[in-house]
Formats: structure tokens, sequence, C-alpha cells
């Protein structure tokens, strides 16, 4: 029986897929939703920030940022647009830091039983050039994991 499941949201058509999902299973077993968006700060890689492969400075790192939260609460507002989650119990947190590990660390604190997500996020390109934020999860997840095509 799921008492709590985490779902990482990104925007992408594949975190709506999951979060609607996570939803069926939410109902059939009155689990709670923790919906999480993660901020990543850009990388020092220009090809990932948008910029031709020079250096990032600390002063265009924090433009490029989230800082203030307003596109993650966005994303978040999306997500709970775009699926039926009314009688539910959702709980929304956003956390900075590298998208794998920081799913893998809010699942352990919240304690949750399953995330559920989707296989492919807004940073498909670096997916496929670092590996897929969905694949690490999976292989290092002490609950259940669900990837969601």
């Amino acid at each position: 029986m799921l008492h709590t499941i985490l779902v990482p949201v990104d925007g992408s058509s594949h975190a709506e897929k999951a979060l609607s999902i996570a939803a069926q299973l939410a109902r059939a077993s009155s689990a709670t939703l923790h919906l999480l968006n993660v901020t990543e700060l850009p990388d020092d890689v220009g090809m990932l920030a948008g910029t031709t492969g020079q250096p990032l400075t600390e002063a265009r790192r924090r433009e490029l940022a989230d800082t203030d939260g307003t596109q993650a609460r966005g994303i978040l507002d999306r997500a709970r647009q775009a699926v039926e989650l009314s009688g539910l119990d959702v709980k929304e947190v956003v956390r900075e830091g590298k998208p794998a590990d920081t799913i893998l660390r809010e699942a352990e604190a919240i304690g949750v039983d399953a995330i559920v997500m989707g296989s492919r996020g807004m940073s498909d390109l670096k997916g496929m050039a670092v590996g897929s934020v969905s694949h690490k999860v999976a292989h290092s997840a002490a609950c259940t994991v669900i990837t969601v095509t």
C-alpha cells in the first residue's frame, strides 16, 4: 500500500503524464502526493547554459538561476492545472541542486513509498550527454520507482 508518492515535475509532457498516473495511484490508496521541482544552477559548460562554450561568470550564473522561485512556482502551478488533483492531499516543495541527487535526497527525507517520474524531462539534450535523471533515480532509489514514457 502506498502512503506517500514523490512526483518530480519540470514542465515536460512526460512529467505531466507521470503526475496523472501518480494521482490515480494516490486516489486508489489515499496516498499523499509530494510534487517536487528541482531548480538546477546552470553548469559551467556554456553549451548547456545557452552560451557558446565559454565558462559562466558567477554573475551570469545567478542571472540564469531561478533565485526567487518564479519559474518553479509556475511549473508547479501548470502541473496542478494539467492534472485533476482535487480531493487529494498534495504537498509542494522546491529544491535547488542536481536533479537526480536532489530527488533521491528528498525521497529519503520524506520517506516516500514510491517515486513516479517521466522518462524524459526538459533537458533531453543534456540527458543524452550525461545520462538521464530517471535512469539515475531508478538505479539508486531505496523505494519503488515508476518511470512513465
